[in-house]
C-alpha cells in the first residue's frame, strides 16, 4: 500500500485565531500548527523547549509570513499559560482556537513509580490542560462567545498498556473533562472536543517506548504502520473548523488498531 501524501489545505481555518501547546519538535504538535496554518488560520505556537519552538516559528514564518508567533510557555505554570491565551488574543485581536497537545509520558510499572513521576506526567497532561481551557474559555466567554477547544488524549484512555498507568489515567482524565466541560460552555457557542491517537510516528517515541514495543504497537494498526503526525492534524482541524458546528464532548479515535 503506497504511503499517503497530505492532502492540500481548503480553508477550513480562514480567518481564525489558533494557539496550539508543545508545538515545537516534529510530532503531532508541529504537525496541527502546520495544518492550521495550511487552512488559513493564524497561529500562536506555545512549547517550553525555547530553542526548539524558536526553530519551528521560523520555519513556519518563512512559509506564512505574519501567520506564525510563538510564545515560551510551560503548561504546569500558571503564569505562562496566562501570558501565551492572553498574548495571543491581544496580538490577534481574538482567539478562536486552543488545541491542548501537551502532554508527558513514560513506561514505569507502578510498583516502581514513584509519586514525582506519577503527579509530574499527571501535572503536565491532565492539569496542564485544564489550566490551558480554563484561560481560553475565560477569553472566549469574555470576547462574546463561540470558538472551539481541541483536546489531544491517547487511546490508552480506553485501552490497557503495561506500564502506562500514569499516563493512561491522565488521559482517561483529558476525556472525561473534555465531556464535562464540553456541556459547561455549549450556551456560549463554544466547542470541546478531543482526538485519540493509538500510534504516531514520532522522532522521540522511542525515548519512551522501546524499539521491540513500537514494532508491536504498528502491527496491531490495520494498516501495519504508525500514523503520520499530519493524519491526526487533519482530524484535528476538523474539529476546530466550522464543518463540526454540532460536534461537542466527543473523543475521536484516530486510530487503525483492532483487539
Amino acid at each position: 500500500m503506497p504511503d499517503p501524501q497530505s492532502p492540500a489545505g481548503r480553508g477550513l481555518l480562514t480567518g481564525k485565531v489558533v494557539v496550539v501547546t508543545a508545538a515545537a519538535g516534529a510530532g503531532i504538535g508541529s504537525a496541527v500548527a502546520r495544518r492550521c496554518l495550511d487552512e488559513g488560520a493564524r497561529v500562536v505556537l506555545g512549547d517550553s523547549h525555547e530553542r526548539r519552538l524558536g526553530e519551528i516559528r521560523d520555519r513556519l514564518a518563512d512559509a506564512y509570513p505574519a501567520r506564525v508567533w510563538a510564545v515560551p510557555c510551560d503548561v504546569t505554570d500558571e503564569a505562562g499559560v496566562q501570558r501565551l491565551i492572553n498574548g495571543a488574543a491581544d496580538r490577534y485581536g481574538r482567539l478562536d482556537v486552543l488545541v491542548n497537545n501537551a502532554g508527558l509520558g513514560g513506561d514505569r510499572p507502578v510498583t516502581r513509580m514513584s509519586d514525582d513521576e506519577w503527579d509530574l506526567v499527571l501535572d503536565v497532561t491532565l492539569t496542564g490542560t485544564f489550566r490551558c481551557t480554563r484561560a481560553a474559555l475565560r477569553r472566549m466567554i469574555a470576547q462574546g462567545g463561540g470558538g472551539a477547544v481541541v483536546n489531544n488524549a491517547s487511546v490508552l484512555g480506553w485501552r490497557a498498556q503495561a506500564g502506562q498507568a500514569h499516563y493512561a489515567a491522565a488521559k482517561a482524565g483529558v476525556m472525561a473533562f473534555t465531556r464535562c466541560v464540553a456541556l459547561e460552555v455549549a450556551e456560549h457557542g463554544i466547542r470541546v472536543n478531543a482526538v485519540a491517537p493509538s500510534l504516531a510516528a514520532h522522532p522521540f517515541l522511542s525515548k519512551v517506548i522501546s524499539e521491540d514495543e513500537l514494532t508491536a504497537l504498528a502491527g496491531r494498526e490495520a494498516f501495519g504502520r504508525a500514523a503520520h503526525p499530519w493524519e491526526v492534524a487533519t482530524v484535528v482541524a476538523f474539529l476546530a473548523s466550522d464543518y463540526a458546528s454540532y460536534l461537542t464532548g466527543e473523543c475521536i479515535s484516530v486510530s487503525s488498531q483492532h483487539p
